[in-house]
């Protein structure tokens, strides 16, 4: 295996796999597994098993993500499915995103959290619909690093007139589309996931290739995906400890949370949303013990020098970096409920820790995304990606998706029945 074991761990990347139907999502991410011994022997038992059950010679490595039985029977990939694996060099959390068009939504969960996608194009089929529209729905959640992978290459005799065909092609829709600008790179691979070439060891039949394998690629891309250095800390819980045998917790007051941007040590100065006061730290907690710093995507405790009245919802962020408070919000809004999106209705907004009442103010068009283009909508279904505009009960305090997606993204919920209805991303 081709591992760059000189490498320090470079921590955990999230990446997915998308693209048209049948063009080996699952096969790849089985053959990635397979091929860096990440499956259990019971697991690899029962896919050869399954395999011999369907008449194939060799093992069905699509069968290690597609877990649904309505999978396995149509050859297809419905649910998001989640897979887990290390190297020496880092961890990975796969997402297998369905191709159909009509699992979009399942596609837009996937991507939410993925700082990488792997967009598979069959080198006999070349750039389709499904392939315009992940990748169009890659570049609405923001993901940084695209990898195009030309799987299936040994069915063209690896030819690599097809694969600068495919590059260029691909390469045009995304110029003429506007796709994918500054601070994002992509890069093309020609693979066969069946076969193993250019996943994890070099393709023998494709030595006109000089680049790297895919694991290659996932061994050194950055982790990180927010473009914000600002600190920001939605509060979870205020900790007040009740343990009358301890007096050095009487007067203990801690702000708990995650930090989604930003570092925090102690001494920096905090402001807290909403209400503007401002107070140093005097310690950053992490399980009730001191830490030099907090880092991004740490839970931790802050404690203040001031006595500041903060709850669950508020948010401490460093005053020079302050984002902005927001009663009417425009985004881009995926929508996942059956029961469409209604100005009639009050609906819930789930933006970091603060959840507050919304009504809907317009939708300025909804977004087709076979074609990209923007029609005229005046409500959404199932699936509709739109541009839409509310009106808040409360303020939220929110930074645009593209600078940072944890303060950026917000959910709908459904107040009468508490189901999340939408999942948005600011503008």
């Amino acid at each position: 295996m081709n591992t760059p074991e000189h490498l320090p761990d470079t921590g955990l990347l999230r990446f997915m796999t998308c693209g048209s139907v049948d063009d080996g999502k699952s096969t790849l991410i089985g053959r990635l597994l397979y091929d860096t011994k990440a499956i259990l022997v019971d697991t690899l038992s029962a896919i050869e098993k399954t395999s011999r059950k369907r008449g194939m010679e060799a093992v069905d490595l699509s069968l290690l993500t597609d877990g649904l039985q309505a999978e396995r029977e149509q050859g297809i990939t419905i649910d998001v499915a989640y897979r887990y694996f290390s190297t020496g060099t880092r961890k990975y959390i796969i997402a297998d995103a369905p191709g159909h068009e009509q699992y979009t939504r399942n596609m837009v969960t996937a991507a939410s959290t993925a700082n990488l996608a792997i967009i598979l194009i069959d080198a006999r089929r070349g750039v389709l619909t499904q392939t315009r529209r992940h990748s169009y729905l890659a570049h609405l959640v923001n993901i940084p690093h695209i990898v195009v992978a030309v799987n299936k290459m040994d069915l063209i005799d690896h030819d690599p007139a097809r694969f600068d065909a495919i590059v260029a092609e691909y390469k045009g829709f995304v110029e003429k589309m506007g796709l994918f600008g500054e601070g994002r790179d992509i890069r093309f691979i020609p693979m066969s996931a069946l076969n193993g070439d250019n996943i994890v060891e070099r393709s023998e039949a494709m030595d006109w290739y000089q680049g790297p394998t895919l694991l290659e690629l996932l061994e050194r891309v950055p982790a990180g995906h927010g473009r914000t250095e600002a600190f920001r800390f939605p509060v979870q819980f205020v900790c007040r400890p009740q343990d009358s045998a301890n007096p050095e917790l009487h007067d203990y007051r801690g702000f708990q949370g995650r930090i989604e941007s930003g570092t925090v040590r102690a001494g920096d100065l905090l402001t807290a949303l909403p209400n503007g006061r401002e107070s140093r730290v005097k310690a950053v907690q992490i399980g009730g013990v001191a830490v030099a710093e907090g880092v991004p995507e740490q839970s931790v405790t802050i404690l203040l020098e001031d006595e500041i009245d903060i709850s669950r919802g508020d948010m401490l962020v460093k005053a020079a970096e302050a984002p902005r408070q927001q009663k009417e919000i425009e985004a881009m809004l995926c929508w996942l409920s059956e029961t469409p999106l209604s100005p009639a209705r009050t609906y819930l907004i789930r933006h970091t820790t603060r959840t507050t009442k919304a009504k809907l103010t317009g939708v300025a068009f909804k977004v087709d995304v076979n074609s990209q283009a923007h029609v005229d909508a005046t409500q959404l279904g199932m699936n509709d990606i739109a541009r839409v505009g509310f009106k808040l009960a409360q303020p939220v305090f929110a930074d645009a998706y593209a600078e940072n997606r944890a303060t950026g993204a917000f959910i709908v919920i459904d107040e009468s029945n508490n189901n999340t209805v939408g999942a948005g991303m600011l503008l």
